[in-house]
């Protein structure tokens, strides 16, 4: 006997539709995950506090309001119980929102931190998608950058958030270049380090400079005292779109492009060709995978428009990438991707050099 050929799949109702557009419009759900992310409600259910009266007093909130929040959650399928004398607890789903939870969705999502914050400009999105100007600095007065230089417990919780997979922020991309002709790495927009300190460590004739904002600058400056390496690693504070401080025969750009517009980027990579060494090269690391089939469309696009909403910036295909390269100046010498099993994405490892005398686009002079 033959076996039954797989069943079609349903199509969806249009009741299915419309269920399915109402949860993708409502805002109720993604508020509701960040207050109980702040009020850090599923380590309080973890640390033994199994009703709504235990957590308002936990968290200082008002029990009725908070009880109304519980009731959400648990319709969402984030908490369970609650109800005849059964304790409230997490359900597997909400045991991501831990604080110790290896994805860290906790962080991301409390809105004390720099990116949950910054996700409240997104109020603002039809402003953008009608003058292509980010919101951010509308809702809280700064640019996003100049707001994490002037307020330390933001620039830590951004920097925190952008290291919190150690392996894709710096071993995997540490790892996956020959570092053995380079002498000096200026790392620009490095962050509090982490990048730089792992190049150090696994090459040892390496000196690096790294170029940041106040806040990371500081930070790195603890990490490298820390590592025992500040007489190889040294920072300089300043804005990247300035002059650079330092040459070097390789300038390292790693997940900073995509932070900055058409017009900011450029300028960025121009002060790198000034800061090249005769000889030298610039490197750029970006995920790999914002175009093609096997594109996670989702995230590449939910990514895209953070950056435009946030500070203006834009993911970029490799194409825009080395297009974006040449108006600065530079020419496309080597490429490849590269990862590590615990990343969820490859990562791009794009290799310029200077164009030739008369080829390169015109540079603002040297201050």
């Amino acid at each position: 006997m033959s076996p039954s050929p797989p069943a079609e799949p349903l199509e969806p109702t249009d009741q299915d539709l419309d269920v399915l557009l109402k949860n993708l419009g409502n805002l109720v759900t993604p508020m509701a995950l960040r207050v109980a992310a702040t009020l850090r409600l599923v380590d309080h259910l973890l640390a033994g506090t199994g009703t709504v009266t235990g957590l308002a007093a936990r968290t200082g909130t008002h029990p009725q309001a908070l009880a109304r929040l519980v009731r959400h959650l648990t319709a969402v399928g984030v908490l369970e119980g609650g109800e005849r004398d059964r304790p409230l607890r997490p359900t597997r789903l909400g045991l991501l929102l831990a604080d110790d939870h290896p994805a860290q969705q906790r962080a991301w999502l409390d809105l004390n931190g720099a990116v949950s914050r910054a996700d409240l400009a997104f109020t603002g999105l039809l402003d953008v998608v009608r003058t292509g100007r980010p919101a951010y600095s509308g809702r809280y007065g700064r640019l996003f950058w100049e707001d994490l230089s002037a307020d330390r417990d933001l620039a830590d919780s951004f920097d925190a958030l952008m290291s919190c997979d150690e392996d894709l922020a710096y071993k995997a991309p540490a790892d996956a270049y020959d570092w053995s002709a380079v002498r000096h790495v200026l790392d620009v927009g490095g962050g509090s380090g982490g990048l730089l300190e792992a190049i150090a460590l696994r090459a040892p004739h390496v000196r690096g400079t790294l170029v940041e904002l106040a806040g990371p600058a500081g930070q790195a400056r603890a990490r490298f005292a820390d590592a025992g390496l500040a007489d190889r690693l040294t920072v300089s504070e300043g804005d990247f779109r300035e002059p650079l401080p330092v040459t070097a025969d390789l300038v390292l750009l790693s997940f900073v492009l995509l932070n900055w517009s058409d017009e900011d980027a450029p300028v960025i990579l121009r002060r790198c060709v000034q800061a090249l060494e005769p000889g030298g090269r610039v490197l750029v690391l970006d995920r790999a995978d914002v175009e093609g089939d096997g594109a996670d469309r989702f995230f590449s696009t939910l990514l895209d428009l953070r950056m435009l909403t946030f500070m203006g910036g834009r993911v970029r295909t490799r194409d825009e990438v080395v297009a974006l390269a040449a108006s600065a100046g530079l020419v496309l010498d080597s490429e490849r991707t590269s990862g590590s099993a615990t990343l969820p994405f490859d990562f791009s490892i794009l290799e310029f050099t200077a164009a030739p005398e008369g080829d390169a686009h015109a540079l603002p002079a040297q201050e």
